[in-house]
């Protein structure tokens, strides 16, 4: 049975609601989406090429939409770079494709997959639960939102800290249990 778009920004809705801002893994992100200033897209392309294209699309999108309307998107891809290995490959095309459209320290690119995996863990490690996500995404996010959050937190690296021990005492169980309704 086909999964409909609708469907899987859904499934989007309910990660960052009981995930991202329910075990607040991003401090920042609670207000922009209750703001409806997150822009959900879902790419239809099988390939990573095509997928290049709305890359480009979004990106340009996002560079000239009203920050106080749109201050970030989610490029959900299910189709395409559902391994994880091709998925981390393509960040450096990501990379690259900002700098050439002259968005470098104007937009970045934040990534999250199903199977995420931080270097020097182990694929089944809870800290890898902080960017996993129900479908391969690329988060497109301005360098002004991001410069703004960070200069109103005094370590940011405790951010990071705090993400692994809340991961780690919620455990695997846990996080399953966030899913049950």
């Amino acid at each position: 049975m086909p999964i409909s778009n609708e469907e899987i920004i859904a499934s989007t809705r309910r990660w960052l609601e009981r995930s991202v801002i329910g075990l607040n893994l991003c401090p920042f992100a609670e207000s922009v989406y209750r703001g409806s200033r997150v822009r959900f897209r879902v790419s239809e392309q099988r390939t990573a090429s095509a997928l290049l294209d709305d890359l480009r699309e979004e990106l340009h999108g996002l560079q000239a939409a009203d920050p106080a309307q749109c201050e970030t998107t989610l490029l959900i891809h299910p189709w395409v770079l559902a391994n994880f290995i091709e998925y981390n490959d393509f960040l450096e095309v990501c990379e690259a494709t900002i700098v050439e459209l002259d968005l470098e320290g104007e937009l970045q690119v934040a990534s999250f997959h199903p199977q995420y995996q931080f270097a020097g863990t182990q694929c089944e490690d809870i800290e890898n639960y902080t960017n996993r996500s129900p479908y391969p995404m690329l988060h497109l996010l301005r360098e002004a939102s991001i410069e703004r959050a960070i200069a109103a937190v005094p370590d940011t690296d405790e951010i990071f800290r705090r993400n692994i021990r809340t991961l780690r005492e919620l455990g695997h169980a846990g996080w399953q249990r966030l899913w049950r309704d």
